[in-house]
């Protein structure tokens, strides 16, 4: 997927974030450059309080930066995007209405109306997402996984050209999210999306990007980017290769063994 463009599509230069104006009390993120190209899944991992979602929001358009500029295909991020789409550690899905209406709802929403294409596009996706038996169902029917599908299906609907995932699996079983990691990866194979995945998880990390960003502890830095050089598709096959151990051994000592790196 990293060879659709050598053209920055996401980029974050300088940016720095400080949520308490006192010179005393640190910023949450501080001198971030960035760099990802179209269609490229990049990850950030870090420390608990590092600032990952602090990054994600800036570049969402729901936080502006203190110092720095994010853009787009060079153009300045200066509120909420239309080509935005946006996973929550939570579906935060509506308990009175279907799975279908559930995903149709940001149409609604956003036009006061839907139509038969967009029915057609929502069962579409949800085919893609193995839901395409539960779009009748209410939200309270389906497993924990099943609903955070939903989330990354309702976040799809628009086509947006940048999904920012915050932390979408950290609630799951890990049985349930190695698994939906591996659909995660089938349907941005099959639509291909500029996905920014935020993880507390090494190996899902590795398992999912094309690159991964490393943070310091607060204030929130660039430590890193590692490339992750693992052939695609990805498979259970790929978590027993040995490579897979070296990058995730080489994660884990940025994090937690930083001056030993």
């Amino acid at each position: 997927m990293t060879g659709a463009t050598d053209r920055s599509f996401v980029r974050l230069a300088g940016v720095g974030h400080r949520y308490d104006p006192n010179p005393a009390v640190p910023p949450a993120v501080t001198g971030i450059d960035l760099d990802i190209r179209r269609h490229e899944f990049v990850a950030v991992v870090g420390p608990s309080g590092c600032g990952k979602s602090t990054l994600l929001r800036m570049v969402s358009g729901l936080l502006t930066p203190s110092e720095g500029e994010v853009s787009v295909f060079g153009l300045p991020v200066t509120g909420p995007r239309d080509d935005v789409g946006i996973v929550f550690q939570k579906p935060t899905l509506l308990p009175w209405l279907t799975v279908r209406k559930n995903v149709l709802f940001p149409l609604k929403h956003k036009y006061g109306r839907y139509g038969r294409d967009d029915e057609k596009r929502a069962d579409e996706l949800l085919a893609m997402a193995g839901l395409e038996a539960f779009g009748s169902k209410m939200p309270d029917e389906l497993s924990g996984g099943m609903q955070q599908r939903v989330g990354i299906v309702r976040a799809l609907l628009l086509n947006p050209d940048i999904l920012l995932m915050d932390e979408p699996f950290s609630a799951l079983d890990a049985m349930t999210r190695e698994q939906i990691g591996f659909d995660l990866l089938k349907i941005w194979e099959e639509q291909p999306k500029t996905v920014l995945f935020i993880t507390h998880s090494i190996a899902e990390a590795v398992l999912l990007a094309d690159r991964v960003l490393v943070m310091s502890s607060r204030p929130g830095t660039v430590l890193d980017m590692i490339n992750i050089d693992l052939p695609r598709p990805r498979t259970q096959k790929t978590i027993a290769e040995l490579r897979f151990s070296e990058l995730t051994e080489r994660l884990r000592k940025h994090i937690y063994e930083p001056e030993a790196v």
